[in-house]
């Protein structure tokens, strides 16, 4: 994600919370900035967790395993 994205969604945050408020066109925008910006973190956040090494208390290592979940279905 970019700083003018960053800033963007901050000015949309910003305008939101004063008396003009938000268009619906700038809510959408705002709504996929915010989408895009969280998918990145988490993204982050998994190739962080991807190289982390857990060593207990004899020395030995081991990855970080990704948990599976279960889906439910509907």
């Amino acid at each position: 994600m970019t700083q003018d994205k960053i800033d963007r969604i901050n000015e949309l945050a910003r305008k939101q919370r004063s008396e003009e408020g938000l268009t619906d066109e700038e809510r959408l925008e705002q709504q996929k900035l915010r989408s895009e910006y969280i998918n990145s973190i988490k993204r982050n956040l998994s190739l962080h967790l991807e190289s982390t090494v857990i060593v207990d208390e004899k020395g030995n290592k081991r990855k970080v395993q990704k948990k599976e979940t279960k889906r439910v279905k509907h």
